[in-house]
């Protein structure tokens, strides 16, 4: 499984007249993302999501969107269709804002997710997409090399995808984002995404 993020620098939470939390979060495009140094023979692996990548989901209103906790839809915090989530895709940046009601808060693993972050130890959010087919989209996405002035690094810069969830992780890839990114293993090459949720299988695989 691969994971990317970013750090939560900018992740806010705060507590409205009615108890319910406000929960917002952003995720910039445009920032690389390490997701492997390449180990003792190998060769770096970069990502950068372009402007707009996740734009085809989050502009259908009726497609739903999910926050989860470390990509699990067993620990889901807020949705589209449950009128939780207001997500909103921008040419720099994804950001969203979530209400957990009081009812949630005393859930144990929304109790629990609650202490971890004010704890300090959620990081990070990590976005769960898959690149769409090329009969559909024929230029999703290009692997390229790395300017040698910079480095011997492969980057895959990813334009379009489909975004079904955000989820909040411990160990984020991306350092740009305010609890954003996604879900990487730096051994198989494939990205981990809910198609008939909670079950998870790995597609989009690195491209030589």
């Amino acid at each position: 499984m691969l994971w990317g993020g970013h750090d939560s620098g900018a992740l806010e939470l705060r507590k409205r007249a009615s108890g319910a939390l406000a929960l917002r979060g952003r995720f910039p495009y445009g920032k690389a993302a390490v997701l492997s140094d390449g180990g003792r023979s190998g060769r770096p692996r970069k990502e950068v999501m372009a402007s707009r990548a996740f734009s085809y989901r989050i502009d259908k209103p009726e497609e739903d969107i999910h926050l989860l906790i470390g990509h699990s839809y067993d620990r889901p915090l807020a949705s589209r269709s449950a009128g939780t989530l207001d997500i909103r895709d921008a040419d720099d940046a994804v950001t969203f804002e979530a209400s957990i009601a009081p009812e949630m808060q005393q859930v144990s693993y929304v109790s629990d997710f609650l202490a971890a972050f004010a704890a300090g130890l959620i990081v990070g959010l990590s976005p769960g997409f898959r690149i769409p087919p090329e009969r559909a989209v024929a230029d999703a996405e290009k692997v390229e090399e790395e300017d040698p002035s910079l480095g011997m690094a492969l980057i895959r810069t990813i334009f379009a995808a489909l975004l079904y969830e955000m989820s909040f992780v411990t160990r984020p890839a991306y350092p740009d984002t305010q609890v954003e990114a996604r879900n990487w293993s730096p051994t198989d090459g494939g990205l981990l995404l809910p198609e008939n949720p909670p079950v998870r299988q790995v597609l989009n695989r690195w491209r030589a």
